[in-house]
């Protein structure tokens, strides 16, 4: 039976719960607000599925793609709705031309995010969008495989540990499966995502929050804000609207604070994840393709199937094919996973119920006088070296 020893050793994809032909399995929540299986010992038939499903114990071999594009939605307004170049609306819409079922994640009631479907294009609009944490899979991966099974196209679309856990959980290839992921920094813990949630409607009086975007555009694409809006005397108001290297939640996402331990060993990297094709932001193109950087986006799409290349095709997109080595380079999360510094970690969780938020990731990424000094220093040596040279 799957036992989890070591929490850097489960990444949450639920394989294993969906999996059990016993239903002996749940996913509990531990003081990090991160999920992890559970097992009913006493229903257990040690069939040894959940172990056989699990994509951390039997991981894939590193590959790279076949070819690698630069790419953007020519619908201007879907391109705006979406974080980068809009390439997942149309290749999703392309699946459901098709009579396809598509699955990604969304924001719930009380603004957590979790895994769903939709059979219209309406559907999509609830999909796109970065969500900065991890999605509740809940039971997507059985109902997908019904799907599968009663031959409609389905196109799952999740972070490569989720992707390589519906490859295992499915146990075949399906050729009327489509897996798209995305590079992925890591997962950070919904428990923090909600407290961030209460202090900032603390703040408020008789209001609701009534849209939530991470990636919100308005000052343009490499200036992306997260943007809360809500609703005040059926009046809606924006009450954050903040770049993202100055807001509390996405300073201690990107210093790797409080990712899930898994991230920091991630066993998807380097497309193991059995995707048929990935996608994310072309960081790097203002030097790469000066003449596609217009501060509105631009995606970058790895193919590693001929069904990838297909439905890519079908999408009806500008694109351009780029090397492999021009999106590792504004890339790096391809390849590597964040380095952890176990002491901040540590920390942080341990302060977690007893300081704000701000304060508590203030204070753990806080430079010191003696590091700011040093690196002053060395600017000012990089300097005057670049004058002599001249």
């Amino acid at each position: 039976m799957i036992q989890i020893n070591d929490k850097s050793h489960c990444c949450g994809c639920a394989a294993c719960v969906q999996r059990c032909p016993k239903q002996c399995i749940i996913l509990s929540e531990d003081e990090e607000g991160f999920l992890y299986p559970k097992v009913d010992v006493t229903n257990c038939i040690e069939c040894g599925l959940c172990e056989k499903v699990c994509p951390v114990l039997h991981q894939e071999t590193p590959r790279l793609p076949d070819v690698c594009y630069a790419a953007i939605n020519p619908n201007e307004k879907i391109r705006k709705e979406s974080s980068s170049g809009g390439v997942f609306t149309a290749i999703a819409s392309a699946v459901l031309k098709e009579g396809g079922v598509v699955f990604g994640a969304r924001f719930d009631t009380d603004w957590s995010v979790m895994h769903d479907y939709t059979e219209t294009h309406e559907g999509l609009a609830a999909f796109r969008g970065s969500k900065y944490l991890q999605s509740r899979i809940g039971n997507t991966f059985r109902q997908a495989e019904n799907f599968l099974k009663a031959g409609r196209k389905v196109l799952f679309t999740g972070t490569p540990c989720q992707i390589a856990g519906l490859r295992r959980y499915l146990r075949k290839d399906y050729p009327n499966l489509l897996a798209m992921d995305f590079i992925c920094h890591g997962v950070p813990s919904p428990l923090v995502w909600q407290r961030y949630l209460q202090e900032v409607q603390e703040k408020q009086t008789n209001t609701k929050i009534s849209q939530i975007y991470f990636r919100d555009k308005t000052f343009g694409w490499k200036k992306f804000s997260i943007k809360i809006n809500q609703k005040k005397d059926l009046e809606e108001i924006t009450i954050i609207s903040e770049p993202f290297p100055q807001n509390i939640y996405m300073q201690g996402f990107l210093k790797d604070i409080y990712l899930r331990p898994s991230c920091y060993s991630c066993t998807a990297k380097s497309m193991k994840s059995g995707s048929d094709l990935t996608i994310g932001d072309f960081w790097g193109i203002h030097q790469t393709l000066p003449n596609w950087d217009d501060d509105r986006g631009t995606s970058c799409v790895l193919i590693q199937t001929g069904k990838g290349k297909k439905y890519f095709e079908q999408a009806k997109l500008k694109y351009l094919e780029v090397a492999y080595s021009t999106i590792k380079d504004g890339n790096p999360a391809l390849e590597h996973s964040p380095v952890i510094n176990a002491h901040k970690r540590t920390a942080f969780f341990k302060s977690f119920s007893v300081l704000p938020l701000e304060q508590n990731v203030n204070k753990l990424i806080r430079v010191s006088i003696f590091t700011r000094i040093i690196q002053k220093l060395k600017r000012g040596k990089q300097m005057i070296t670049r004058f002599f040279k001249i």
